[in-house]
């Protein structure tokens, strides 16, 4: 019954999807509205996984189709960051009686499969047709088994493997044993909220690639330029943007940005379609960088709420975008030609609130640092409270959409709110973070924040890879650590970001030169003197502390890139009195019930 049920939403949600994008040349809105919750993700290899959220029972309903003979075995997990080991799986496997059965193991650091003895992959049934597999189970948020992995907010990394069977049992089977393998990236605990209807005459404008010859390499950025059309000269609002996918290329797509080219009115950005890093991308096309859509595969259409809607156009407003799209081909496909792009949704009937952008986090700066050879490194930008106490309105703003970013070694961000010294919830958190997944995410409910709050935006870094210091910057070998926040009503602060105070950079430079024996020098610029430094344990311990307690120097800035008034240099850290302890489990400790009774 549980299979039926899914089966049919599954297929009222592809017929959705097909419907929304059989129209998408046309300027009429067709509203691709997952009404049945059941989303969609590739995971290549002829294989899909298909998922509904059931926040009630706190459980995940899977269904998964793969192609293959009958003997096939199916491995579909999660991961920390996509690594096939160690992993977490449910497997499907038959024995030579073509017995099928579902079975919860877990892979080893040496990639070997283990038989979980708590099994967790529940409610199993699967069908079979010509040479199509399909199989459907359902998964607890937090299983409270040590080698299961915990479904949460933010990213996850899906992972599978596909062998040939029949097995006599999972004993002795290998990641190794797989003869096709992958991973994918999604929101699992995707928010969605109930869509506002939109007027009469709002219209859908398509920002997509034509006929681009996706290259057969493993990834390509792809970029081009448009001029909006004539009736964005006047102010419209942006009410949704979404995928319009190209039929048969759903594996290939794997993210999507338009940026706003936000130079002087009557700038010419080249209308350039190319590579993103090639030689020949003209340099006008690099002021194309204020971020109006992010899209990431598995997502949905990104609708803003019925108070507010985001400004495009008008007298002002330069009329070039510019959209990135991130093609992932890791089978090297050749011959694949894609036209995908993002749909817009505007009209000119102005809701009643500007919705807004805040960028939170750290300064583009090479001030900040993170040594090489760390598996774990972190930073945090700080928005202080004197800076929301001159930059918001009275009443507050009402943040209702995230994006976070790093760059490449980013692995886990979060953002802090603090009122009065006391930790609320976290406003947005991604503890799977990959820079090759970003998205403007809904929030389970929108958040007030209060002239005279904080925010701290934190971030992990993992530098395993690399030989030589990685420095703040705009490079994609540089680093980041910002959270932009989408919000209503617009107001006049736009950046609230921090980083080391000057001073304080300095004095760190002369004790490593003094004490320490470093070649620092003041005659060196920031960059040089950090790539000096010999980088031992307790060298990279004495520069975390030097952050955490060091004081700032803030970016509190308004629209025009001027700063709001105020004192922003040498400046404390708004203090912390109170901290949320870390989220409870709902556990029960089964070793602790087997000593109680042990002891009776």
């Amino acid at each position: 019954m549980l299979f039926l049920k899914f089966s049919i939403l599954l297929l009222l949600t592809i017929l959705n999807i097909a419907v929304a994008l059989s129209e998408h040349k046309s300027h009429s809105i067709n509203v691709n509205e997952n009404i049945n919750g059941v989303h969609t993700v590739p995971l290549g290899s002829e294989a899909t996984f298909h998922w509904r959220i059931d926040l009630m029972s706190k459980l995940v309903k899977v269904e998964i189709h793969y192609t293959g003979d009958q003997n096939t075995w199916f491995a579909v997990g999660f991961s920390n960051y996509g690594e096939l080991q160690p992993a977490d799986y449910c497997i499907l496997w038959a024995d030579w009686h073509q017995r099928t059965q579902l079975q919860d193991a877990w892979s080893d650091a040496e990639g070997k499969l283990i038989l979980d003895e708590q099994q967790d992959c529940e409610n199993f049934s699967w069908k079979r047709r010509n040479n199509v597999t399909k199989f459907t189970f359902t998964r607890k948020f937090d299983t409270c088994d040590e080698h299961d992995y915990i479904i949460e907010r933010g990213t996850t990394h899906i992972v599978w493997l596909k062998g040939r069977g029949p097995l006599s049992s999972l004993a002795g089977l290998k990641i190794t044993d797989g003869k096709s393998t992958g991973m994918a990236r999604t929101e699992l605990l995707r928010v969605s909220h109930r869509k506002p209807k939109f007027p009469s005459n709002a219209w859908q404008y398509d920002v997509a690639v034509q006929d681009v010859k996706v290259p057969n390499k493993e990834t390509t950025y792809w970029c081009r330029v448009f001029k909006l059309p004539e009736p964005l000269k006047q102010k419209h609002h942006i009410l949704q943007f979404g995928p319009i996918i190209q039929a048969g290329n759903e594996h290939l797509v794997h993210h999507m940005e338009v940026f706003h080219c936000a130079g002087s009115v009557d700038l010419e950005v080249p209308m350039y379609e190319g590579p993103c890093d090639s030689a020949d991308r003209p340099e006008k096309t690099q002021v194309c960088k204020k971020v109006l859509a992010a899209w990431a595969m598995g997502a949905d259409a990104f609708v803003y709420p019925e108070e507010a809607g985001l400004p495009i156009g008008g007298k002002d407003f330069n009329q070039h975008v510019m959209l990135e799209v991130h093609y992932n081909n890791p089978e090297l496909q050749d011959g694949n030609v894609d036209s995908s792009g993002i749909r817009f949704i505007f009209t000119k009937s102005l809701r009643k609130y500007d919705a807004g952008v805040i960028e939170l986090g750290l300064e583009y700066t090479d001030k900040m640092a993170i040594p090489p050879q760390q598996e774990f490194f972190i930073l945090s930008g700080h928005c202080i409270a004197e800076c929301t106490g001159v930059g918001l309105p009275q009443s507050g703003i009402h943040v209702f959409g995230s994006q976070l970013h790093t760059h490449l070694t980013g692995t886990k961000v979060v953002t802090r709110h603090f009122r009065n010294g006391e930790e609320l919830p976290r406003l947005n958190y991604d503890n799977h973070y990959s820079t090759h997944f970003q998205e403007i995410r809904l929030l389970p409910r929108p958040v007030t924040i209060l002239p005279g709050d904080s925010l701290i935006t934190t971030c992990t870094y993992n530098t395993m890879q690399r030989e030589n210091i990685t420095l703040g910057g705009f490079a994609i070998s540089d680093e980041m650590c910002v959270n932009y926040i989408h919000y209503y009503p617009n107001t006049r602060l736009e950046v609230c970001k921090s980083a080391i105070s000057d001073d304080a950079l300095r004095t760190y430079f002369r004790y490593m030169r003094e004490w320490e024996n470093q070649k620092t020098s003041s005659e060196n610029g920031i960059s040089d003197n950090y790539k000096t430094i010999e980088w031992t344990k307790v060298r990279v311990e004495a520069l975390h502390d030097l952050y955490e307690a060091a004081p700032l120097g803030m970016q509190c800035n308004g629209s025009d890139g001027s700063r709001l008034p105020g004192l922003w240099d040498n400046i404390a850290a708004t203090p912390i009195r109170l901290p949320l302890p870390p989220p409870a489990r709902d556990c029960f400790d089964f070793s602790f019930k087997k000593d109680v009774i042990d002891s009776m």
